[in-house]
């Protein structure tokens, strides 16, 4: 004899999104494609690294749009 379902399914929990860890992604796609997905502002990077990156960036796909707000 079985008793009540302690922990019910919502039929709701469905219609949650995923949580994705981005970090996991980026690192899934360096490993497997070659791409790499990188913010200028990324603390783990300095300011040489950064530079590098914005050239890089800035020769592919051109220039930034400055914002103004």
């Amino acid at each position: 004899m079985s008793g009540p379902n302690p922990n019910p399914r919502c039929p709701l929990g469905k219609l949650q999104p995923q949580v994705t860890d981005l970090e996991a992604v980026k690192r899934e796609g360096w490993r497997e494609q070659h791409i790499l997905v990188v913010h200028l502002t990324d603390e783990r990077l300095d300011f040489v690294e950064r530079e590098l990156i914005r050239q890089i960036g800035e020769r592919l796909y051109g220039r930034q749009e400055s914002r103004r707000g």
